[in-house]
C-alpha cells in the first residue's frame, strides 16, 4: 500500500508542477484535465502525510524505547507516544485502503430513476408515488435538482410509472444502491376488513448518460413518433401531437416521453432517458466479464431483486442485503435516507476490501 501512495505523491507532484507551467495554463481543455486529476489526488495525499507522521512518532518511540536509560515518568511518556502513534498508524492505513479502492466512475454523475409498479395494482401505484416523494424529498436535503421525465398517473394519484432526474454532484454514488424491487406491506385505504396487503414496486437507477459517451446517429438508428398525450381522468390531453415516442432500431428500446406541451422538450426528456438506458446495456456487457467482482458489491444489485421491505403496521423498515432493520419508516419516507445509504455504502466497501485483499 505504502509503495503504491508513494507512487502516487510522484504523480501528484509531477502534476503540481505541470499545472504552473504556462503552456499548461494556455491550454484550457489540459489544465481542466490535470486540475481534476490533482483533486482527486489531494485528498489521498493528506491524508498519507498524517500516516507518515504518526509512523515518525511511533518510530521515535521505539528508539527511545530501545535506548534505555530512561526513569519512570519519561518511560510512561514514550509508551502513550508508542501506543497512540500506533493506533493512529492502524486507523490512517484503514482509510487510505477505502480511499485506495478502485473508483466508479459514475458515482459524480446526475441519475435518471424509473419507479413501476409492480403486483398489487393501485395500491403498488400509490407506493410508488411514495417512493417518487421519499427520493425528491432526499434530493432537497442534498440541494439536489429533481425534474419529471415522464409520468402514467392513475385514478387515485398513483403512478403506473415515473421517471425523473436528479441533478447534483455525486448522485449516482448515493442513489445507485436502490435499484431492486421495494416491497411494502400494509393496509389499503380501500381495505374494508382491514387486512395487511403485500404489493412491490421495482426502481431502476441510471447513471445519466452524456451525448458524446454513446455517439448514437439519430438519421439511421432512430425511430420517432407522435402522438396526443393523454392522462388520468382526462387530464393533461392535448389537442396537438406533443407526445413522443423514440424507438432504437438497434437494440429495440423503446421510450415515450408526454409529460411536456412541447414536442421538442419532450423529445429532449426522451433522448436523456433513451441515453441512459442504453449506457445501463453498455455497461451491463462489460460488468459480465468482471462477474465476481460485481458479485462482491452491495450497490450492483438487479432491479429484480427484492432489496427492501417498507412494513407499515410495525414502523418497520428492512434493507436484506445487510440485514439492516430500521423502526423509523416515517422518517425515511420523509428523505431521511442517509443512515440506510451509509449503512449500504460502507458494506460496499468492506465487501470490495475483502475482495481486493483475497486477490
Amino acid at each position: 500500500m505504502v509503495e503504491k501512495i508513494q507512487a502516487l505523491e510522484e504523480k501528484y507532484n509531477e502534476i503540481s508542477e505541470r499545472l504552473m507551467q504556462p503552456e499548461t495554463v494556455s491550454d484550457k481543455t489540459l489544465y481542466t484535465s490535470l486540475m481534476k486529476e490533482y483533486s482527486s489526488l489531494t485528498p489521498i495525499i493528506e491524508k498519507f502525510k498524517e500516516y507518515k507522521s504518526a509512523k515518525a512518532s511511533f518510530d521515535e518511540a521505539v528508539e527511545l524505547s530501545e535506548s534505555g536509560g530512561l526513569d519512570k515518568e519519561l518511560k510512561e511518556m514514550v509508551q502513550l507516544q508508542y501506543d497512540e502513534s500506533k493506533a493512529d498508524m492502524e486507523r490512517l492505513s484503514e482509510e487510505l485502503k477505502i480511499m485506495l479502492l478502485p473508483k466508479d466512475p459514475n458515482d459524480s454523475k446526475n441519475v435518471i430513476i424509473e419507479i413501476r409498479g409492480g403486483a398489487g395494482g393501485e395500491e403498488a401505484a400509490l407506493f410508488a408515488n411514495s417512493l417518487y416523494r421519499m427520493y425528491t424529498m432526499y434530493a432537497q436535503t442534498k440541494g439536489w435538482k429533481s425534474e419529471v421525465l415522464n409520468a402514467n398517473e392513475t385514478e387515485l394519484g398513483g403512478f403506473k410509472e415515473i421517471s425523473f432526474s436528479i441533478e447534483g454532484e455525486g448522485a449516482y454514488s448515493r442513489f445507485k444502491y436502490e435499484s431492486g424491487v421495494h416491497r411494502v406491506q400494509r393496509v389499503p385505504e380501500t381495505e374494508s376488513q382491514g387486512r395487511i396487503h403485500t404489493s412491490t414496486v421495482t426502481v431502476a437507477v441510471l447513471p445519466e448518460a452524456e451525448e458524446v459517451e454513446l455517439g448514437i446517429n439519430e438519421a439511421t438508428e432512430l425511430k420517432i413518433d407522435v402522438f396526443r398525450a393523454s392522462g388520468a381522468g382526462g387530464q393533461h390531453i392535448n389537442k396537438t401531437e406533443s407526445a413522443v415516442r423514440i424507438t432504437h432500431l438497434p437494440t429495440g428500446l423503446v421510450v415515450e416521453c408526454q409529460d411536456q406541451r412541447s414536442q421538442y422538450k419532450n423529445k429532449d426528456k426522451a433522448m436523456r432517458v433513451l441515453r441512459s438506458r442504453l449506457f445501463e446495456m453498455k455497461q451491463a456487457e462489460h460488468d459480465k466479464e468482471i462477474a465476481a467482482e460485481r458479485r462482491s458489491q452491495v450497490g450492483t444489485g438487479d432491479r429484480s431483486e427484492r432489496i427492501r421491505t417498507y412494513n407499515f403496521p410495525e414502523s418497520r423498515i428492512s434493507d436484506h442485503r445487510i440485514g439492516l432493520t430500521l423502526y423509523k419508516l416515517d422518517s425515511v419516507l420523509n428523505g431521511n435516507l442517509d443512515e440506510i445509504i451509509d449503512a449500504l455504502a460502507t458494506a460496499d466497501q468492506a465487501a470490495k476490501l475483502s475482495a481486493q485483499e483475497n486477490q
